[in-house]
């Protein structure tokens, strides 16, 4: 595809208006508008297009088909795998649409297609309503939400998308569609699960839910000595867990020293009373350091954000794990970790993590009943690498995936995926985009790429998971 040209974008911005900011490269705020959480993503896009209606999203859709220029959409910018990025075409930058509207009658949420999640949160405690959403408040709704969407509420309400009412969705002939269970629900099935791969969605509205607050949470730190406690704690999570707790562990270098360590992020959706005796066997073991208290609900998704740099090169990837973890392998993959970080330089801002939620309203909804396959009896583990030598990328993936590897012969998903066909066994979000799409969307991928060429015939909305790869 040919590149934007300087020409081209003053064309584009003409056919805009006056309402749409449209960033060059001489334009004042070019370079903070193609920055990304990740430095490998930083692309010198052509244009960067600061819209804010569904019909400047269209109008910018429509004229990059025509011109035969590629494009892309940025919202909160935290994927790693250059999705929101574009050497020489144009950025769709919806940060700017950020609306957060609440119906504290219907308990619904109307939430624009550039909101994070700490705009949601905020707009949503001064109602004492909370929806299912993502653990990092900075990262985008819209994204989060489309691929799944877990949060700290999953153990109660499912996933996002199953709490999820509509869509408003640009397609890739620029028609500009509402999509619900009643107004096209073809539609509305694949994007709850794999949105990203037909259109820009402008606006999502959401079934909201009563929280109170404040709620029990926050970050635990233990030295390596404790961790056969705390995979032990883990392992008996699915049988002491009932719909109203989350906890987090893995591995990461804690600051100042930044030597390998476990980590503990705990949540309760309860009195202080009662998240102490559930969590009493992991509080006992005197972590190193205790950051748990009651906190305002909106407060415990910024928890995650210390462990990672707003700057540098980062990469996500992840894979379904099941209970019990083998102990001797989780050891064994914690002394992996730690040669990692040991032996190259400037990464000791990497985590794994394995993410416990419970999953019985997840599995409440049947495979087939959205587009995503996630619903097994499992949970997630996600690696962050960081680093910062651009001569380490290629290593630092290589050694990425070996450690996935280790992950997953910890958690034991193809032993289930074997008797549980069908079923997705690595998170849309987390998954790389060489994961193979059956592990991704498992039993409903047919249909999928069925609609598929219904919606986007010429595969326009392919940087996410292209679908229609051979």
């Amino acid at each position: 595809m040919p590149f934007l040209t300087y020409a081209k974008a003053l064309a584009l911005r003409k056919s805009l208006g006056d309402d749409a900011e449209v960033l060059t490269s001489d334009s004042e705020g070019y370079a903070e508008s193609i920055r990304r959480w990740s430095e490998t993503c930083e692309k010198e896009a052509g244009a960067v297009v600061r819209v804010t209606t569904s019909q400047q999203v269209a109008t910018v859709v429509s004229f990059a088909r025509k011109n035969h220029v590629p494009f892309v959409v940025q919202v909160g910018g935290h994927s790693t795998d250059a999705s929101s990025s574009t050497h020489g075409g144009i950025v769709i930058d919806l940060s700017k649409m950020c609306r957060v509207v609440v119906d504290p009658a219907s308990k619904t949420v109307a939430v624009q297609g550039g909101a994070t999640w700490r705009d949601v949160d905020t707009a949503t405690a001064r109602y004492g309503l909370a929806i299912v959403g993502g653990t990092l408040d900075l990262s985008g709704v819209a994204g989060t939400t489309l691929g799944g969407g877990y949060g700290w509420l999953t153990g109660r309400y499912g996933l996002a998308i199953d709490n999820l009412l509509s869509v408003r969705i640009i397609l890739a002939d620029g028609s500009d569609i509402v999509a619900s269970e009643t107004k096209e629900p073809d539609l509305f099935w694949a994007v709850r699960g794999a949105g990203q791969a037909f259109g820009v969605v402008t606006e999502l509205v959401f079934q909201a839910h009563d929280q109170k607050s404040p709620v029990f949470g926050g970050l635990l730190i233990f030295s390596v000595e404790s961790l056969k406690e705390v995979v032990e704690f883990s392992n008996n999570f699915s049988m002491r867990a009932n719909k109203d707790q989350g906890l987090f562990f893995g591995f990461t270098c804690p600051p100042p020293e930044r030597k390998a360590a476990i980590f503990a992020i705990l949540f309760y959706n309860g009195s202080f009373k009662e998240a102490q005796s559930f969590f009493s066997p992991l509080l006992s073991i005197r972590p190193i350091v205790n950051e748990t208290d009651m906190m305002p609900y909106e407060r415990l998704n910024t928890t995650i954000e210390r462990f990672t740099s707003s700057t540098g090169r980062k990469s996500i990837s992840g894979i379904n794990v099941t209970l019990p973890l083998d102990f001797d392998r989780v050891c064994h993959l914690f002394q992996k970790f730690k040669a990692i970080i040991t032996t190259n330089r400037r990464v000791e801002e990497s985590t794994l993590t394995f993410q416990l939620l419970p999953y019985a309203a997840t599995v409440q909804v049947p495979l087939e009943g959205t587009a995503c396959a996630n619903r097994g009896l499992n949970y997630n583990a996600c690696i962050i690498f960081c680093w910062h030598d651009p001569d380490q990328d290629k290593s630092m993936h290589n050694l990425q995936q070996e450690l996935l590897m280790e992950v997953e012969d910890c958690g034991g998903i193809r032993d289930y995926e074997k008797h549980h066909q069908g079923v997705g066994v690595v998170y849309a979000n987390f998954a790389g985009k060489a994961a193979p799409l059956v592990d991704i969307f498992g039993a409903n991928l047919p249909r999928l790429q069925l609609l598929k060429t219904k919606y986007d015939p010429d595969n326009v909305f392919k940087k996410w998971h292209n679908l229609l790869r051979e």
